[in-house]
């Protein structure tokens, strides 16, 4: 099973191809404009079961267009993943040099992390769906 988690804004679009296992495969941030012909592409190289929207900023509006592809669309609560994304991030890139000497909790990524809270919004309709399987 592939999940699209997408993580919408009003300027720009993180989303994240992640497989049943919760493992990224394809990672990116869109402009809000651009979204809509990154996701036929997406759709072309990837069967998704489903799409992982957070329910922060747009995600309504985003929801109904991605409905359209007809691929269920599901919400899902956002709430931590900045804090979590920021983690994740620095779990893929370590900081290096005179970085590596300050707490990560005193860092900031040196770019946008739309893309990483996809990952967890995708992680987190899993762990939902894998709840509901087992009657949890």
């Amino acid at each position: 099973m592939t999940i699209l988690g997408v993580d919408p804004g009003t300027r720009k679009v993180g989303f994240a191809v992640v497989d049943d296992q919760g493992r990224p495969h394809d990672l990116g941030i869109e402009p809000i404009a651009d979204f809509a012909a990154r996701v036929r592409l997406l759709t072309e190289q990837w069967a998704f079961a489903a799409i992982a929207v957070g329910t922060g900023t747009n995600a309504k509006t985003l929801g109904r267009e991605l409905a359209g592809l007809g691929i269920p669309v599901t919400y899902v609560d956002e709430r931590e993943t900045t804090l979590r994304a920021r983690s994740l991030y620095f779990a893929d890139h370590p900081p290096r040099g005179w970085r590596r000497l300050i707490p990560l909790g005193m860092q900031l990524p040196p770019r946008p992390i739309d893309d990483y809270a996809a990952v967890l919004i995708a992680r987190r309709y899993l762990a939902d769906e894998g709840n509901r399987r087992a009657g949890v």
